[in-house]
């Protein structure tokens, strides 16, 4: 049992993925923190545009 886990530990072939991982975890931490600080002016951005599709004939 005790070689098992030492040898995962050793095995460096999930590396890459674990580094995906963390690019994407970093990614999507980014894209809430940016829609958190813009949200708001995303939000009149399409309500603009919603009204201008409304008001015109």
């Amino acid at each position: 049992m005790m070689n098992l886990l030492w040898n995962l530990v050793r095995r460096e072939e999930g590396q890459g993925m674990t580094e995906y991982g963390l690019i994407l975890a970093l990614i999507a931490v980014g894209a809430v923190v940016a829609l958190g600080l813009l949200g708001d002016q995303i939000a009149a951005l399409f309500e603009n545009i919603t009204q201008q599709f409304n008001t015109t004939p």
